[in-house]
């Protein structure tokens, strides 16, 4: 009994020193073929997103481009300089009215799950959301109910579960749900947009 107490207090010793050789950093033009390798392995073997085929690296960067034309932030974690996972906020919906609600998106190299790096990329997308971007509200849209990785991963910094869209993508010969998660950004819905929770101008 005492070694299975022991094991989660033994992994968790184990993530923080393998999350500390993680370092998060701004995405460059160089990046990209490393963030479409990941995400190309993600899209192969992985529910986490709906895409079918692997996009190539130029339309990987033409999407991480879109990103930062809209002053929004994309970064990438890298372990003795290599990129080992990459994370971004853009915009949840096109229309004007959504202009305050961003939704995230994070993806890991499949060598280095578990590891903590995408609790540093989250962690480094949230203070940099709140500092540089005016949303309210963060959304995260997690392909299936069985990804426990991303769903415990936001849950642990503060997302609410706000629903379930069940059995919505059908890929690998199954149905798969999408799961969504919120997070308030700043004072969140307790003000207008431009207000602080003293009445003041941002």
């Amino acid at each position: 009994g005492h070694v299975v107490q022991t094991i989660p207090f033994v992994s968790s010793f184990l993530n923080m020193a393998n999350a500390a050789a993680a370092s998060v950093r701004e995405s460059t033009d160089s990046d990209v073929d490393a963030i479409q390798a990941i995400y190309a392995y993600h899209v192969e073997h992985g529910q986490g997103t709906f895409e079918l085929e692997p996009p190539s690296v130029e339309e990987m960067g033409r999407r991480r481009q879109a990103v930062l034309d809209d002053g929004l932030p994309y970064l990438v974690a890298e372990i003795e300089g290599v990129v080992v996972g990459y994370c971004y906020a853009g915009k949840y919906r096109p229309r004007p009215a959504y202009c305050h609600t961003l939704e995230n998106s994070i993806y890991i190299s499949h060598e280095h799950h578990r590891r903590g790096v995408g609790a540093n990329l989250l962690d480094a997308l949230l203070e940099r959301v709140e500092k540089t971007t005016s949303a309210r509200q963060l959304i995260a849209v997690v392909g299936g109910s069985d990804n426990v990785g991303s769903i415990g991963l936001h849950r642990s910094r503060g997302f609410a579960d706000v629903g379930v869209l069940r059995s919505v993508g059908w890929k690998f010969g199954k149905w798969h749900d999408c799961v969504m998660l919120q997070k308030s950004i700043g004072p969140g819905d307790s003000v207008g947009p431009g207000e602080t929770l003293a009445g003041a101008s941002d």
